[in-house]
């Protein structure tokens, strides 16, 4: 039910005495009589005047009073109530707060162990009937091998490099993606789909390129956490999305231009599609996360087994069947 005021008002320019009306209160609410908060009646009375209907507020008993001319009472309701419709769920509730996961000492332990590895591959070493290991050449992502079924490829080349350089860049630029993200999905979920992101990346790479070519390194997963970062903020928060894009595609332009030419073994494609299959990852997991919550502890470390094992095995099968 609607219900006006009318009331005389003299304007102030002409002199001359013209009829007002109040504005129901409830507007947008079934038009339920309910007091009028004074700063509601203020934005109204923006929303009006961006329509140029003129308009003035004054106390009332228990709220406050939005009057308009009475030839303009109908289209400023109108005016009004639409502009409710649109703003009826804004702004949007917030989020419940996701602790973040205090597993820093783990994943530099990881970092650590990737750094120890590299010493490892510069050392003089005979294993499983190689007299001298010569681990760039078994593990590198070359192209025409993984096309040709040697599976191990597309893990053992993330856990190598081309030298310091490579190596110190990834794991300070990258580990801060990495801790952040083991922090915010867990240790086991975040180093799954890094080292999915990663396998994924040099795989589609490797349609991409010439039979001869080859790369190592880890920032191809790097680039896959970036992607995971970038789907994790669109798909939890879902409006505005063109605004959840803008900071990780700058994050990863940024990195393309630090990482992707730093040396003669990296791969710009490795990198690109490591970002994109870490954005198809990443809102995989982010959509069953919000469905069956984030995974346990147990489960955490069934998957981080998961990955070991996964590297361990790739690293087994380079050296039995890499020199064939």
């Amino acid at each position: 039910m609607l219900i006006v005021v009318s009331m005389v008002h003299v304007d102030e320019h002409n002199g001359k005495l013209e009829e007002w009306r109040v504005i129901p209160p409830g507007l947008g609410k079934g038009d339920a009589i309910s007091p009028l908060s004074e700063q509601r009646a203020h934005l109204w009375s923006l929303v009006l005047e961006a329509r140029h209907i003129p308009s003035f507020i004054e106390p009332g008993d228990g709220g406050w009073l939005l009057h308009v001319p009475a030839a303009d009472l109908t289209v400023a309701c109108n005016e009004l109530r639409l502009f409710e419709k649109e703003n009826r769920n804004w702004p949007p509730p917030l989020l419940p707060h996701r602790p973040l996961v205090e597993n820093t000492l783990p994943t530099l332990s990881v970092l650590l162990l990737l750094a120890t590895f590299y010493n490892l591959t510069r050392l003089d070493i005979s294993l499983a009937g190689h007299t001298s290991v010569d681990w760039v050449e078994l593990g590198n992502a070359h192209a025409g091998g993984i096309l040709d079924g040697q599976w191990w490829r597309l893990v053992t080349a993330l856990t190598l490099h081309a030298d310091w350089l490579h190596l110190i860049s990834n794991l300070t630029i990258g580990g801060i993606f990495i801790l952040l993200l083991c922090r915010e999905l867990g240790s086991g979920l975040a180093w799954s789909l890094l080292l999915g992101a990663g396998i994924l990346g040099n795989l589609a790479n490797a349609f991409f390129q010439l039979s001869s070519h080859r790369s190592v390194g880890a920032s191809t997963a790097v680039f896959g956490a970036v992607g995971i970062f970038a789907a994790i903020s669109v798909v939890r928060y879902p409006s505005p999305p063109q605004r959840r894009w803008l900071p990780p595609i700058a994050a990863a332009l940024a990195l393309l231009a630090i990482l992707g030419t730093e040396g003669k073994n990296t791969d710009l494609g490795a990198h690109l599609f490591g970002f994109v299959f870490g954005v198809v990852l990443g809102a995989m997991a982010e959509k069953a996360e919000g469905r069956y919550g984030r995974p346990d502890r147990r489960l955490n470390a069934l998957l981080s087994l998961l990955c070991g094992v996964v590297v361990a095995s790739a690293w087994w099968w380079a050296l039995l069947y890499g020199g064939r």
